[in-house]
């Protein structure tokens, strides 16, 4: 048996936009619905969702079990740590790469020596600094992929956030970092590190992620971004960004609920 290819990775290097959908329910039962929708991608999120190790586990075999029904329709599931940098970083990038996740997105990524760190905490020696652990790891199915540590590296895909203003001024060189497929611009964080918390439509916001998108691309990697309304989703697909949320699991269930009950009074 060989590794598993990555499709999001491949889809990427492509050029082909990937539309996803954020899964903050931290539930496996809603994850694996939505796994079977058709998005490209689906973000379970350990950063400002309840997950941890054991219930991002449960979510990739939730995953797993949309593509058994669904076959091609299923999503990629792309993990967000709740940090990837620093010495707890590289543990948690080990611990979530065995689970069986092979696209991680790491928030908060500042410098190109950050990213550069990111990358290698993915990569077995000798690219990388990643624990040689695959007998106990899922992400071998213990060791049926006979090749896993030969395997694994041109598999894994790396998304790193920047969404400060200190990202944006070295965003640059975190876009050429080597190892890294795509840059994810983070509207929210961004728009308060420019001293305009909650409004990510701000003129000068919209503009460093124009700027930022046009920049990505300049180095030959991904742009991503989340934006949950369609005029504004579309813009950034058409200015250039490839793997963009166009939604969350909360909101879509917050939302429905209402209009819901909104026609019952």
């Amino acid at each position: 048996m060989h590794t598993p290819i990555n499709p999001f990775k491949q889809a990427l290097a492509a050029g082909r936009t990937q539309i996803g959908l954020w899964a903050a329910l931290a539930s496996p039962y809603s994850t694996e619905l939505l796994a079977g929708i058709g998005y490209d991608w689906l973000l379970i999120d350990g950063e400002h969702a309840p997950n941890d190790v054991r219930s991002t586990l449960a979510q990739l075999q939730a995953v797993a079990s949309a593509q058994q029904a669904f076959g091609d329709a299923r999503s990629h599931p792309v993990v967000r740590l709740p940090i990837g940098t620093g010495e707890l970083g590289v543990t948690l990038i080990k611990q979530y790469l065995d689970l069986g996740a092979q696209t991680l997105l790491v928030p908060m990524v500042d410098t190109p020596e950050q990213a550069a760190q990111v990358v290698a905490a993915t990569r077995y020696a000798p690219a990388g600094v990643r624990g040689m652990g695959s007998a106990l790891a899922r992400a071998s199915r213990w060791q049926a992929h006979e090749r896993y540590v030969h395997e694994a590296d041109a598999q894994i895909c790396v998304l790193v956030q920047a969404e400060t203003v200190r990202a944006m001024e070295q965003l640059d060189a975190i876009a050429a970092t080597e190892g890294v497929d795509g840059v994810f611009i983070g509207p929210a964080d961004l728009s308060a590190s420019m001293g305009h918390p909650g409004e990510s439509g701000h003129p000068a916001v919209q503009a460093a992620i124009a700027d930022g998108i046009a920049r990505i691309r300049a180095a030959g990697k991904a742009p991503g971004i989340l934006a949950t309304r369609e005029p504004e989703a579309r813009r950034w697909i058409d200015a250039g960004a490839r793997f963009v949320a166009v939604g969350a699991d909360t909101l879509l269930l917050g939302h429905g609920a209402a209009d819901l009950l909104a026609r019952y009074r």
